[in-house]
């Protein structure tokens, strides 16, 4: 991998003139606030497209009405999902569900994902169309950052944000510089979307990205999958961005055009769009990655990790990161036939009801169940520590979701390794972390 900051390029040189082009970021908030050319640093005061709250959006109730706002600006624009106690699993998640459920009986929203019609928030939205080109989507939950992966501008913001986007249907953005991602080469066997973006990750470091913009180009961030490019843009989370983007095309046209809830405002990145810093990376030959602990850019090489013949006692598939379709038919493909370890808990959590029903008519329910697995509703599940498969001190857990960070998903003391669904499946086989390179034909 290789990196430059276009600055010192220009710099060195001193022959490039400055660039007036926008980022996508920038094309987006352009869009949205009526401001002509936002540049980094300026504050713009941008419309809302769609807000999105979940569980902690119950924390808003109260603000909201202590701004005596007379109703929510637009109900049909905002969507309540319930997505991670599911069903409620202690008195105060129920508090929380029952908190919204009132407030959207009121304010008549009709866009609610309750037990029973739920799934991962981050998840709906996209598979329910709520999100398309151009929009600005704003939710409660720091992974927001995913839906970044149709072209549009997707944030996290706190519950008092929230309240006051309720009441006026506006919010108040920082214009964040960008940095351009550029990768071309090809995937290999065994290597996949959640490899690739570990790898930038250790680039950059939790911290590299904060309050920027991640915009991914080039030929192989092209051939990638919607479900794909869903993964990149949620982990830049994990790099302190403010939002993660992939210019919308033609992939991202076929996914929406038979679910898109309003109309498309496809934009793009000017050819002369000025970036804070360039990071090109060549994936021929990339192994898969591994995050291991206590933070996600704590990123080594596959090859490392099995040297070592790191034990687990819990292995989980899921999160809003990689549980969708083909993350869990690339799990079942290694799974088929085999059993969990013994010792090993294998828990695997589909992101939504949708994912959950098409399981079941492809069998694999039954496939993960008779191996020995746990197989889940949908809902964030084992990723937050709050429900479901909470690790003891001194655990170790293969997981495919996003933060190992201490505690994440219990005991302080636990270790989380982050690694793609085909290395989460053959671990659970074989009881420690493995590389799915040796049993993938």
């Amino acid at each position: 991998m290789s990196t430059r900051s276009l600055a010192d390029a220009a710099h060195e040189t001193n022959t490039e003139a400055p660039s007036h082009g926008q980022t996508l970021a920038q094309k987006i908030l352009a869009r949205v606030s009526g401001v002509d050319a936002p540049v980094p640093g300026q504050i713009v005061e941008g419309a809302v497209d769609l807000a999105m709250g979940h569980e902690q959006a119950a924390q808003a109730v109260l603000p909201f009405h202590q701004m005596e706002a007379p109703r929510i600006w637009d109900p049909s624009r905002v969507v309540i999902a319930i997505d991670h106690w599911v069903p409620a699993s202690t008195e105060g998640a129920a508090k929380l569900h029952q908190i919204l459920r009132h407030f959207a009986a009121e304010e008549g929203i009709t866009n609610f994902y309750d037990v029973g019609r739920h799934g991962i928030c981050h998840q709906v939205l996209a598979e329910d169309g709520w999100v398309v080109p151009g929009d600005l989507c704003v939710g409660t939950d720091s992974h927001t950052n995913m839906l970044g992966a149709m072209g549009a501008f997707a944030v996290g913001i706190g519950p008092t944000e929230f309240a006051a986007v309720l009441a006026t249907g506006r919010i108040w953005l920082k214009v964040p510089p960008t940095i351009r991602v550029e990768v071309e080469g090809t995937l290999g066997k065994g290597v996949y979307a959640k490899d690739l973006i570990l790898r930038i990750i250790r680039e950059v470091r939790c911290d590299g990205a904060r309050y920027k913009a991640v915009e991914f180009q080039g030929p192989t961030i092209s051939r990638l999958s919607m479900s794909e490019r869903f993964t990149l843009c949620n982990m830049t989370t994990e790099m302190g961005a403010k939002a993660g983007m992939v210019a919308p095309d033609a992939t991202t046209r076929e996914f929406l055009q038979p679910i898109a809830k309003h109309p498309m405002h496809p934009l793009t990145p000017d050819a002369d769009a000025s970036y804070e810093r360039t990071i090109s990376l060549d994936v021929d030959g990339m192994e898969p990655q591994v995050a291991c602990p206590y933070s996600p850019d704590n990123v080594r090489p596959m090859s490392e990790i099995v040297k070592e013949h790191v034990k687990v006692n819990q292995v989980f598939l899921g999160s809003c990161t990689n549980s969708r379709m083909d993350d869990l038919r690339i799990a079942a493909r290694i799974f088929r036939g085999e059993k969990v370890h013994p010792g090993v808990r294998f828990i695997v959590s589909p992101a939504s009801t949708a994912i959950y029903r098409q399981c079941l008519k492809e069998g694999l329910v039954d496939l993960f169940t008779e191996g020995g697995a746990v197989f889940t509703n949908s809902s964030c599940s084992a990723c937050f520590g709050g429900n479901m498969g909470i690790l003891a001190p001194d655990e170790a857990c293969a997981s495919s979701s996003n933060r190992n960070f201490p505690g994440r998903m219990g005991a302080k003391e636990a270790r989380i390794y982050l690694m793609s669904p085909a290395a989460v499946a053959l671990t659970a086989i074989r009881g420690e972390i493995s590389d799915p390179r040796e049993v993938l034909p």
